[in-house]
C-alpha cells in the first residue's frame, strides 16, 4: 500500500469521524486548529485508523502528529514495522 493510498483512507476516516468536508481535510491542515475537532474526535479517528489497518500506533507517534499527512506517515511506518 502506498503512502498516497494510506492518506486517502486516513482522510476518508477523518471525514467520517470529524464531520468536516474532505476539502477542508488537506494533508497539511492542522487538525488541532479546526473548529469542532476536539481530542475525543481525534482519538476516535485514531482508533478507527488502527482497526482499519490492523495496527497499533504508539502514543508518542500519535500525539506528535498534527496533520493528516503526518498521520499517514505514522501509519505507513507502523505497517512497515509490522511486515
Amino acid at each position: 500500500m502506498t503512502t498516497e493510498e494510506i492518506l486517502r483512507t486516513v482522510t476518508e476516516i477523518a471525514v467520517t469521524e470529524t464531520g468536516l468536508p474532505a476539502e477542508q481535510l488537506t494533508p497539511d491542515a492542522d487538525l488541532r486548529a479546526m473548529a469542532g475537532v476536539d481530542s475525543v474526535r481525534v482519538l476516535r479517528m485514531i482508533a478507527r485508523i488502527e482497526r482499519t489497518f490492523d495496527i497499533e500506533l504508539e502514543d508518542e507517534d500519535v500525539f506528535g502528529t498534527a496533520t493528516l499527512g503526518q498521520v499517514a506517515v505514522v501509519v505507513d511506518k507502523a505497517l512497515r514495522d509490522a511486515a
